[in-house]
């Protein structure tokens, strides 16, 4: 008997296996069919021949076979079933198809006829194409009875000839299938052929052709009639890349603007470009990083940034504040839980260490783990394995594990307030960001960054900071590091009435900050008397008209009003 694998979804699309009496599947380099992925086990599953029928069987993988969307040790393969092992989908193909066959195994076709036109749809090299377009039509004569044909894609006649001779359409039936433009869909009776337009939104994209026997000649109309469901569910599959393409596009364009800078590590300082130094050689590794620094120095910045210049990019970034859950829903959350494990459980739920699988969860305020969960999670780091809460399962584990604290943890450990082994186990490499006040030198830069960003939050153009402003900002110790700085920018971007930001825009606590132990007679005054002199005079200047000593001061009547109330004029002034 004749029979094959074909790879309908995953890194391998469009390969086929032939069958033969023994197939090794897995990432072992001797497998018959080699797999890639971190769900893939070494020696995974092995198909065989028995009785006439191929049998696959689970080499219990761990993460399973799936046959049909059902974990299965053991399951006699029907043509259509689809196998699934990883992130990889094989669809089981037979030779010679049973016409009368099950509505089930008919589904299950249709189902793997729409993951090979979504993988038509995506495929980049022509020779794939070919290969996918020839796979489709013999799932599809595995449908319905067809002696002939083939798939086209085209917005125009001749885009779709042109598709059918890259793909190895026959001429004539691709001059057929052309028809579509102008007659929509067509069956010639004499001729005994059906072609079937692929309409997405009113705009044709495509055709499939079929050409019948001869003793198929009195079944053309249920023939059609399973042609155009066949066609329903290309179009959704070609639907689906379209949008997963546009997807990728967008998602291509953020990320070529997620430089360093966007992230929000900004700065040239000597502190910061060591710190870039370390996060570029620690990324590339699955070592566990501690990052230690002050509340809003941007700890999960720099955990970002290590993800992103890593392997695990791709797969997710699970953020948890360990500070922010309770004890309880705090292990729930980390680990997962099984039906009926507590009051309220009443489904399983997936942990978030198991849904970041491949990728890095990031636990902030670490400090803050009870101490039953640092047990638990030093077991983690140590074994790579857990267990849902209430289950007996162990899971095994492929995260790297970021965390980070502003505690000194290195003298909570001493004192007994943190496990000291897992102290130890956290700290391969620390990264510690150093606060505002000591790389004040890059204040202005992320006051400009921030001033961007919060333009394009709040809709305004303010195309500067003013020497004045920039000064103040310069002068303020910053307690709330970058994380104040950001919201005293939003803050100044919001109530700012001009252009260009200005000291009187800045925080009250900002602007008090000025330098104001000047002696009296020096040649220069501080910041904040020179502000109330100025003020001062244009009133007396302007007979206590407010909004002729806005005028004289060259600035709007509504900065003038947050001055008088920021500088405490109001009580020096006369009553207009």
């Amino acid at each position: 008997m004749e029979a094959e694998l074909i790879v309908v979804d995953g890194p391998l699309l469009g390969m086929r296996y032939a069958l033969a009496d023994e197939i090794r599947i897995g990432q072992a380099p001797s497998a018959d069919i080699r797999l890639t992925g971190n769900q893939v086990a070494w020696e995974h599953s092995v198909v065989r021949l028995r009785q006439g029928r191929y049998q696959i069987t689970d080499q219990r993988s761990g993460t399973g076979t799936y046959i049909n969307g059902m974990r299965a040790s053991e399951h006699w393969l029907e043509p259509g079933d689809q196998v699934n092992i990883g992130e990889n989908t094989l669809v089981y193909r037979e030779d010679a198809p049973a016409f009368r066959e099950s509505q089930n195994q008919t589904l299950l076709r249709a189902c793997a006829v729409q993951f090979l036109f979504r993988a038509l749809a995506t495929a980049n090299q022509s020779a794939l194409r070919a290969t996918l377009a020839e796979q489709l039509m013999r799932l599809i004569a595995d449908i319905i009875p067809a002696s002939g044909g083939g798939v086209m894609l085209g917005s125009s006649a001749d885009e779709l000839l042109a598709s059918a001779r890259e793909l190895g359409v026959d001429a004539h039936l691709a001059e057929l299938a052309s028809q579509i433009f102008s007659k929509g869909l067509v069956v010639d009776q004499g001729r005994r052929w059906i072609a079937v337009p692929l309409s997405s939104r009113g705009t044709v994209t495509g055709a499939i052709v079929a050409e019948f026997p001869a003793a198929e000649a009195g079944n053309l109309p249920e023939h059609r009639d399973t042609l155009s469901a066949i066609a329903t569910l290309a179009v959704s599959a070609l639907e689906t890349a379209r949008q997963l393409e546009q997807l990728q596009v967008e998602n291509a364009q953020l990320l070529e603007r997620l430089d360093v800078a966007e992230s929000g590590l900004v700065g040239r300082s000597p502190a910061m470009s060591k710190l870039g130094q370390m996060i570029a050689r620690v990324a590339p590794l699955d070592t566990s990083v501690l990052i230690l620094g002050e509340s809003g120095t941007g700890k999960e910045l720099v955990a970002r940034a290590l993800q992103r210049q890593s392997p695990r990019s791709a797969k997710p970034f699970i953020a948890i504040n360990c500070a922010a859950i309770t004890e309880t829903l705090l292990e729930s959350e980390l680990f997962g839980h099984e039906k009926g494990a507590f009051t309220g459980a009443v489904a399983q739920k997936k942990g978030k260490l198991e849904l970041a699988e491949g990728g890095t969860v990031f636990l902030d305020e670490i400090g803050e783990l009870a101490p039953p969960l640092q047990a638990k999670l030093l077991r983690v780091l140590q074994q790579r394995e857990f267990e849902r809460v209430g289950g007996t399962s162990t899971y095994k584990l492929d995260v790297r594990l970021i965390a980070a604290t502003n505690r000194d943890l290195a003298s909570e450990a001493r004192r007994g307030a943190f496990r000291e082994d897992l102290y130890h186990r956290l700290n391969v490499v620390a990264l510690r960001i150093p606060p505002l006040r000591d790389r004040a030198a890059d204040i202005p830069d992320l006051a400009r960054h921030f001033l961007d960003r919060a333009c394009a939050r709040c809709h305004r153009r303010v195309n500067a900071i003013s020497p004045d402003a920039e000064q103040c900002l310069m002068n303020y110790s910053w307690p709330g590091n970058v994380r104040e700085l950001e919201n005293a920018i939003e803050r100044a971007v919001v109530l700012g009435e001009s252009d260009t930001l200005l000291p009187e825009d800045l925080p009250e606590t900002v602007l008090e900050a000025a330098p104001a132990s000047v002696k009296p007679g020096a040649l220069q005054e501080s910041v904040t008397e020179s502000k109330r002199r100025l003020i001062l005079e244009a009133w007396q200047q302007s007979g206590g008209n407010h909004a002729l000593a806005a005028e004289k001061l060259n600035i709007h009547p509504n900065s003038l009003r947050r001055l008088l109330r920021t500088l405490h004029l109001r009580d020096m002034l006369p009553k207009e």
